[in-house]
């Protein structure tokens, strides 16, 4: 007997603009509560927003929070219509995800770190260096890793690049996915 394999797919994120801001990692405890890692800059801010949508066995459900406390170095949590160990299980690791629209309007020269993953750099002198994998968050300021190619179909090496707007960063075009620096490569 030949089996057809066939794609299975996700159903779509039930909001436009999907954006993951922390995840479920497991129960605490046999009345429901959860822990969650955060995904926001500041921790708490994931308990600003609600509701949140999480996929369950290839389904959206959209969760409500009724209570949350820090517990040492982690969050917990209490969803609205769990009450056991067994339902709160059933929830690790998902993802909760909130509409892009509810995060908070950014001033000139802030941009999300989402927005930022994989765009293009581009030296002043119009000379492409590569993409952004990723953001470092340091104490003096944020670090873009961007994995510079020989050419553009080459591997060649990370490059780190402080995010100072105005100093190193030139300009950010979130359009057309471009961030402009004045920075040498081989600094």
């Amino acid at each position: 007997m030949k089996y057809d394999k066939k794609t299975i797919t996700a159903p779509p994120p039930p909001v436009p603009n999907p954006i993951v801001i922390g995840k479920i990692i497991g129960a605490y405890g046999v009345l429901g509560w959860i822990r969650i890692i955060s995904f926001t800059e500041k921790s708490d801010s994931i308990f600003f927003y609600n509701p949140y949508y999480i996929m369950i066995q290839s389904t959206w459900k959209s969760i409500y929070l009724d209570k949350w406390k820090l517990l040492g170095k982690r969050y917990i949590a209490k969803i609205q219509e769990i009450s056991n160990r067994e339902s709160a299980q059933l929830l690790n690791h998902c993802e909760m995800i909130i509409d892009k629209t509810q995060l908070p309007h950014l001033n000139i020269d802030e941009y999300y770190w989402k927005d930022l993953i994989g765009c293009t750099v581009i030296t002043i002198q119009g000379i492409f260096l590569g993409n952004i994998i990723s953001i470092i968050e340091t104490t003096a300021n944020d670090v873009l890793v961007v994995k510079m190619y020989q050419n553009k179909f080459t591997e060649m090496k990370n490059c780190l690049i402080p995010f100072l707007i105005k100093r190193v960063i030139k300009n950010v075009n979130l359009v057309i996915r471009t961030v402009t620096v004045d920075w040498d490569p081989n600094f």
